[in-house]
């Protein structure tokens, strides 16, 4: 007899007939050839949030690291364990990836934590606390210079940490050399677990904008670059 919970086994019977038996030739393939992810995404922990649902992707498609706040921690140098910055570095040397995205999303449990603590952190755990205590230049900047004025403050903090990790991870040799050189993009992206909306930070105004509102002006730019292509191959 097992304890093994009930629910998990029922699931992955169902994942066995819906979904491995359309995609083996794909998992296969995984399995002989290994992983080649474009895009690596830093998310959060909370059970709502599940990057690989949010954005349709495929088995192989996504590196994703998950952790308290979907925060990235400053560079440091030592070979403690950093379970993050571990799993940036292999993304990035080692897989090769092009993209890196930091999805926060809405009522975030540690953002929620660090802003009622009021300064004791030491009570919100022994682990939780000095890791998200990495929300303090985020909840200084937003006090000094805030982006989200007219904001709900919990709402402003999620955005504020995104772009402070979104710093950090400039902190990183590897990030800032690949970045400087255009092989390497970094981006910010919210999520609305009620309404299913998707945010994208604006890289030049900070701004967090609608997804949607984005596609359009993509395939405008799309069709631009393509008919660039077109008429400079044709001279």
């Amino acid at each position: 007899m097992t304890d093994f919970p009930k629910e998990l086994l029922t699931g992955y019977n169902l994942y066995r007939e819906r979904i491995y038996s359309q995609l083996e030739e794909e998992y296969q393939n995984l399995a002989i050839y290994g992983q080649e992810p474009q895009v690596m995404v830093i998310s959060c922990c909370d059970s709502r949030v599940t990057p690989e649902g949010i954005f349709h992707a495929q088995p192989g498609e996504l590196f994703v690291a998950r952790n308290i706040a979907n925060l990235v921690p400053p560079f440091v140098e030592g070979g403690s364990t950093h379970g993050t910055s571990a799993a940036l570095e292999y993304a990035v040397s080692g897989l090769k990836v092009k993209h890196l995205v930091i999805l926060g999303h809405c009522k975030c449990g540690g953002v929620q934590a660090f802003r009622e603590s009021n300064g004791k952190l030491s009570e919100t755990g022994q682990f939780v606390g000095p890791w998200i205590k990495m929300l303090e230049p985020a909840a200084i900047t937003l006090a000094c210079t805030p982006v989200d004025k007219n904001e709900d403050p919990q709402l402003a903090l999620e955005y504020a940490g995104i772009r402070q990790s979104l710093k950090n991870l400039m902190t990183f040799p590897f990030v800032e050399e690949l970045v400087a050189k255009g092989e390497l993009h970094i981006h910010g992206a919210w999520f609305d677990i009620g309404s299913g909306t998707l945010r994208v930070m604006n890289s030049e105004t900070q701004v967090f904008e609608d997804a949607q509102d984005l596609l359009p002006r993509l395939k405008e730019q799309s069709a631009e670059t393509q008919a660039s292509k077109e008429a400079a191959e044709s001279k």
